[in-house]
Order: C-alpha cells, then sequence, then structure tokens
C-alpha cells in the first residue's frame, strides 16, 4: 500500500514539475518608496547588460518572463531620484517587495534644475522630438552607404538595382526642403526598361503632365520611345518610392518632422498615441521601447497624384532612456477609412501601404542613420477593370498576381565622414 501511495505521489511530483519550473522563469515583485511605502510607478526592472527588462505599473508591481541563460546574471531594479537595487537572480525570492530609498545629492553653493522626466508615451516622443536639434548631428556630414532597389509582383522577381552612394545632409539645423542630396556613386542594374514597368506608369505620366488622357490597354510597348518611356518610369517612381523622395520626403519622418504636415509634425498627436511598453537596455544604456498605435484620426501623406489616405500607423519607437535620442523606429501605416480600405483591397490585395524602419548609431554623441528599410506595393497594371466584359478565372488570377509590384528599398551606411572632412572630400571630389 505505501508502495503504491509512493508511486502515486512520485507521479504527481513528476506531472506537475514542468509547472513549478516554468514558474521559476517569472520573476514578480512590487518596488515602493522606503519612507512613504507609495507604489513607485515606471521603475525599470531588468537583467544588467542585457536587452530583457519591464517597469512597474501605477501599483509599482511587475512580471519579468527571464530566459534560462540569465539565471545567473543579476537583476537591477532602478528609478529616478532613488538608489538602484542589485540582487544576483537566484537570490531573488518571487513574490517579493522591494523598497528603494531616495537618493539626495549634495548641493553647496550650486542650485540644479531640471526637467521633469516624462511619463506617459507621448510625452517621452515629444521630449525625444524637441531635443533633435541636440541628438542629430548640426554640421554638415556625409555618409557612403550601399543601396539596394528590388521590386516584385506575386509571381516573380522583375528587378533590381544595387549602388553605391554617397549621403549629403548640411545638418539639422538647416530646415530647408529638398537640401539632401544623394550622389550614385556605382551602379549595377538587371532588367530591360521596356520590361520592369507597365503601361499604367506611362498614361499617368501623359495625364498629369501633357494633359493627355489615355487607356494603357490601347498602347502597346513596342510602340513608345525608349526615351519617353523613362522619363515616365523616373516620374513615377519619384513621385511613389523614389531615393531623393525618401529621404526629402514625409517618410524621412525624424529628419523631416519639421516639414509643413510632416507625419512627426505638430499635429501628430492626432493620427497617433504612443504607450510605454517595456525599458530595454543596449550595451548598458537603457531604451524606452514606445509603442506607436492609432490615435482619434487618420494619417496621410498627401502624395501629389496618389491617393495615400486614411491610413493608421501602427510599430514601435526606441528611445535612448538618458538623453532622449532615438534610436529605431519600426513604422506601418495600413489602410483604415472604408475608402483606403478598399481601394488597398482591389489594388494590392492588402491593406498594408508602407513599411518603414529607420536605424541610428551613435558616433561623437550624435545619431546618425545606419539602416534604412522601405516597401509599398505599387500599381504598373491596373488590367482591363470594365464590368462589360467576360473574364474567365484564370485571366482574373492572372490580372491580380501582376497589377502590382512590392517595391524594397534597403540602404546600409558604413562610413561617417564628419564636418572637418566634408570640405575636403568635396573639393578632392568635385
Amino acid at each position: 500500500m505505501n508502495g503504491n501511495r509512493f508511486k502515486l505521489y512520485l507521479k504527481i511530483a513528476i506531472f506537475f514539475s514542468p509547472f513549478f519550473i516554468g514558474a521559476q522563469n517569472d520573476i514578480t515583485g512590487k518596488v515602493t518608496d522606503f519612507f512613504t511605502f507609495a507604489p513607485i510607478e515606471n521603475a525599470s526592472v531588468y537583467i544588467e547588460n542585457s536587452t530583457v527588462g519591464t517597469v512597474t505599473n501605477t501599483d509599482g508591481k511587475f512580471s519579468l518572463y527571464l530566459p534560462k541563460e540569465y539565471r545567473n546574471d543579476t537583476l537591477i531594479i532602478s528609478s529616478i531620484g532613488y538608489k538602484s537595487f542589485k540582487s544576483a537572480v537566484s537570490d531573488f525570492k518571487s513574490p517579493m517587495d522591494i523598497s528603494l530609498e531616495e537618493e539626495l545629492a549634495a548641493l553647496d553653493e550650486i542650485v540644479i534644475k531640471s526637467d521633469t522626466r516624462p511619463k506617459s508615451g507621448n510625452e517621452i516622443v515629444l521630449r525625444a522630438l524637441e531635443r533633435l536639434s541636440k541628438t542629430l548631428p548640426s554640421q554638415p556630414f556625409l555618409e557612403k552607404g550601399f543601396f539596394r532597389h528590388k521590386e516584385r509582383n506575386k509571381k516573380e522577381f522583375k528587378w533590381l538595382i544595387e549602388s553605391a552612394i554617397t549621403f549629403y545632409d548640411p545638418g539639422y539645423d538647416t530646415l530647408t526642403k529638398n537640401t539632401i542630396k544623394i550622389n550614385v556613386d556605382e551602379n549595377r542594374k538587371s532588367y530591360d526598361l521596356r520590361d520592369i514597368d507597365s503601361l499604367f506608369a506611362y498614361t499617368s505620366y501623359l495625364k498629369y503632365n501633357k494633359n493627355v488622357k489615355l487607356r494603357s490597354n490601347s498602347l502597346r510597348r513596342d510602340t513608345i520611345q525608349k526615351t519617353s518611356l523613362i522619363k515616365a518610369i523616373k516620374w513615377n517612381d519619384e513621385r511613389v518610392n523614389g531615393l531623393d523622395n525618401l529621404f526629402n520626403g514625409k517618410l524621412n519622418l525624424v529628419r523631416n518632422n519639421n516639414l509643413k504636415k510632416a507625419v512627426f509634425g505638430d499635429q501628430m498627436l492626432v493620427g497617433h498615441k504612443f504607450n510605454v511598453d517595456t525599458i530595454l537596455v543596449e550595451n548598458g544604456r537603457k531604451l524606452y521601447k514606445i509603442k506607436i498605435e492609432k490615435g482619434a484620426g487618420y494619417v496621410g501623406l498627401g502624395t501629389p497624384n496618389v491617393f495615400n489616405e486614411g491610413f493608421e500607423p501602427k510599430g514601435s519607437m526606441y528611445i535612448y532612456y538618458d538623453n532622449f535620442a532615438i534610436k529605431k523606429i519600426e513604422y506601418q501605416l495600413v489602410a483604415a477609412s472604408d475608402v483606403q480600405k478598399k481601394r488597398s483591397k482591389s489594388l494590392f490585395d492588402t491593406y498594408l501601404n508602407h513599411k518603414l524602419i529607420l536605424s541610428y548609431k551613435d558616433f561623437d554623441g550624435k545619431m546618425y542613420l545606419n539602416y534604412v528599410y522601405y516597401e509599398t506595393p505599387k500599381l504598373v497594371n491596373a488590367g482591363d477593370r470594365s464590368t462589360d466584359r467576360t473574364k474567365d478565372e484564370k485571366e482574373i488570377e492572372r490580372q491580380k498576381n501582376e497589377q502590382f509590384y512590392y517595391t524594397t528599398q534597403e540602404i546600409l551606411f558604413s562610413d561617417i565622414i564628419g564636418f572637418k572632412e566634408v570640405e575636403i572630400f568635396l573639393f578632392q571630389r568635385y
């Protein structure tokens, strides 16, 4: 009988052991003020020298999932104005109450005034934008980089361009539009101009530049001069996804936030809402991770001759905790209004219209562009959309697969040429 009970208890223990082990992966607790016992909101809870972290809620409580590889590391709990709490993860017994002592600075004849630390995601983002003149380069600089432009439809890749580029920025203090310059140093491409773009771009070019209205299905490529087709393609790229437009237009969210009706301009909080997701750590520096969500209104890009309105934003921003410098933005615009949903689904078979990633690196105390990724669907062939023509299923499917391209642009910057070297570089080159 005792033997049977032992076996039963053993089976129960084995059955429940994964749950006990799993529970040990979560660190939970509550952070309070040592003297007042009041909960401390937005205290940082993280593993030292890692990106694993979280913040306390309004009740001072937190729950941090801990991967196995960090069980021998150090847990740090900190908040502005308090002494940090440190503990070996192995010594931390969940749930635990942690009281932080206020950290007082000895002030003699010097009075230090500091801004109140923002608490909400909206306040943090606004603070980061206010400090761009301090965190972005104010002097002219050059960057060398590698550029890749790819286009494909649902069936196959259509063309590829790869370039070595030089990027010139006169500095954030220069607010004039179109002051950023891009020079293509070397270029290689794999396409035939007559195959890469449809007659849709050509007829649009004629409509908006020559006041000539034609239907794309009434033309043939072999009847169009190559020079005319090149003009039409360049025009279409410049208004939708051209390299110069990417830097000098509204998609350069941080650098061009001073433009009229900029996406991150003075009306930013109408279409956006920013919430603190967590606090991470990178190379010993804490980062706010801010979740980007829709606001009360829609986001629009106001692209000339292109319906680019009625979106809701999604994504994340990563902002340094110490100086509010923007490290990275992951940004998407998704069709949200009834008109934009209908248009996007009909033309592109997707609600995602714009996907943008901007990553920055710290160099001499300033943030420089490090990586750019941009993806958008581009209409190239509307097909025969008349209602009086009978189409079989294969024809409908073919048109859906070939009526637009996924356009992807990537830029990776490698070298930064600072203010002192810019004039020498430009003199030697030009």
